[in-house]
């Protein structure tokens, strides 16, 4: 029981009135319950396929538990160290180039003066984000071809004309460049945000210091949105072990497989080509964890360095 008001109420009974009063708002809420439900925690019961010898015909209850059979199988894979090998390389690119590109773009975009230009080239920037990944994938395959774009370019410089994508050491400047170009404009939007949420007052004293715009930036600016810094960087290794499925998928080929293929595309192979359920849903759920595991790890070392955390 717990008193409210000098009455002892229930805390069923505390239930019930807060749906009465709200029950407007828990309308608006429930296709969002509804959606994470049905599309994110209903299929987390498929994971149990991960640890049975599962067949369509049986279904998930009648198939025989095969324990961690499937586990053993992919850890003492040929494919095991080189797909984890790849994934983490090309998620180590992305986090070394990619992550802090949008945090500088952003200041940039800050310091312009000119409010016509800056939109300009928000709008500009934020467009690829919005093209398909069949398309970002036919244009790279185009430009990469031994007549496309990059190679005019490179003979321009003296070099020589060939595929690129066929080539194994190209294949990871061409994903993170595409990445970073893709997705520069778009993610500087929540850094341009915190910005917007620094006291001015803070600059205007500064400048009266005789604290120059660079010295601004070091000591205002860069504090000032660490926070949000700091969280998306946490929220960026919880998905370590994660690639662009996809756009892998659209340009790799046997050529390159010794640096383009990842987890997110064997665990294609073997469960929709080979029909191998258990075993892709095996990887795929040691895939989960380890980004599960690097969240958690994160969040404390931030939590324990900086006072910033999810939780």
């Amino acid at each position: 029981m717990i008193k409210i008001n000098g009455k002892n109420q229930s805390l069923g009974t505390r239930i019930i009135k807060d749906l009465r009063k709200n029950k407007h708002v828990y309308l608006m809420a429930i296709p969002c319950i509804l959606y994470f439900v049905i599309y994110h925690y209903w299929p987390m019961y498929g994971a149990v396929i991960a640890f049975k010898e599962f067949s369509p015909k049986l279904g998930i209850l009648g198939s025989p538990w095969a324990g961690f059979k499937y586990f053993r199988d992919f850890f003492q894979s040929a494919y095991f160290f080189r797909t984890l090998k790849n994934t983490l390389v090309l998620n180590f690119l992305n986090l070394l180039f990619g992550f802090p590109a949008p945090v500088i773009f952003a200041l940039l975009l800050n310091e312009l003066s000119s409010n016509r230009f800056k939109r300009t080239v928000q709008t500009v920037t934020y467009l690829p984000h919005f093209i398909s990944t069949v398309i970002i994938c036919g244009m790279l395959l185009d430009f990469s071809s031994k007549d496309g774009l990059f190679n005019d370019v490179i003979v321009l410089f003296g070099g020589k004309a060939s595929t690129l994508l066929l080539n194994k050491h190209f294949f990871r400047p061409l994903y993170v460049g595409s990445e970073i170009w893709q997705e520069v404009g778009w993610g500087s939007i929540i850094y341009l945000s915190a910005l917007t949420a620094i006291d001015t007052q803070l600059y205007e004293a500064a400048h009266i210091d005789g604290a120059g715009r660079f010295k601004q930036l070091i000591h205002i600016t860069l504090p000032g949105i660490l926070p949000t810094i700091i969280i998306m960087l946490i929220l960026r290794m919880g998905k370590i072990m994660n690639v662009g499925f996809e756009k892998v998928m659209l340009l790799y080929n046997p050529a390159i497989y010794e640096v383009a293929d990842v987890i997110s595309t064997f665990v294609y192979r073997k469960g929709i080509e080979e029909a191998n359920y258990s075993y892709s849903t095996a990887v795929g759920l040691f895939n989960s964890v380890v980004n599960f595991l690097m969240l958690i790890i994160a969040n404390n070392i931030s939590k324990k360095t900086n006072e910033n955390s999810l939780w």
